[in-house]
């Protein structure tokens, strides 16, 4: 019973984070426009997305070359 009741507390707290951002934001909705932060915002988040790209397709050629050793090295086992 202990479980379920702080189960719902921090479900609550939750939304109640999630939520407050969106009900204090309401007073000037193009706040960011109007002062031309908004062209920041944007680049910010691109960026972001750049560099996670990037890295992703970096991990993945160095995954692609650690199989390609691993392969060899297996196969020079078993000759």
């Amino acid at each position: 019973m202990k479980f379920f009741q702080t189960r719902i507390f921090f479900t609550i707290i939750l939304f109640l984070t999630i939520s407050l951002p969106t009900v204090l934001a309401q007073g000037n909705r193009d706040y960011m426009r109007e002062t031309g932060k908004i062209n920041v915002v944007i680049g910010v988040i691109v960026l972001i997305f750049l560099g996670i790209v990037f890295y992703v397709l970096r991990l993945d050629r160095k995954l692609t070359k650690l199989e390609h050793q691993l392969k060899d090295d297996k196969n020079e086992w078993t000759n």
